[in-house]
């Protein structure tokens, strides 16, 4: 089966619960057409470029699939017609990466000593 990445932006006036449990909604849509979810994240509260229906933050969720194409279709079309989610983006990708999606990862403050010493 084809292999997707899920993110989706809701309201920030939901609770931290009520985002979780549109991820957890969202997959049990995959799960009664034919797909599974393979790993979820919830991202928390962040602030956003520009506001997207009057909201400056969001709660941001990513999800990774493994659903056939219909089912993906089903799930998106359900996003963008609930009213707590204002923003859905789906990639097809060719495998998923084991561990913590980038944005979960901590900071290493290793990497910046290896810039070198900038003052002259």
């Amino acid at each position: 089966m084809p292999l997707y990445e899920h993110v989706f932006i809701a309201r920030q006036d939901l609770s931290n619960a009520q985002a979780e449990g549109l991820i957890e909604h969202f997959g049990a849509i995959l799960g009664d057409n034919g797909g599974k979810l393979v790993g979820q994240e919830y991202w928390g509260v962040k602030t956003m470029a520009y506001k997207i229906k009057k909201n400056r933050k969001g709660h941001y969720a990513f999800l990774r699939t493994e659903a056939p194409a219909p089912a993906v279709q089903e799930m998106e079309r359900l996003m963008r017609l609930h009213d707590d989610v204002m923003r859905v983006m789906t990639v097809k990708v060719d495998g998923h990466e084991d561990g913590p999606s980038v944005q979960m990862q901590k900071r290493d403050d290793r990497d910046r000593g290896d810039r070198g010493d900038r003052r002259r």
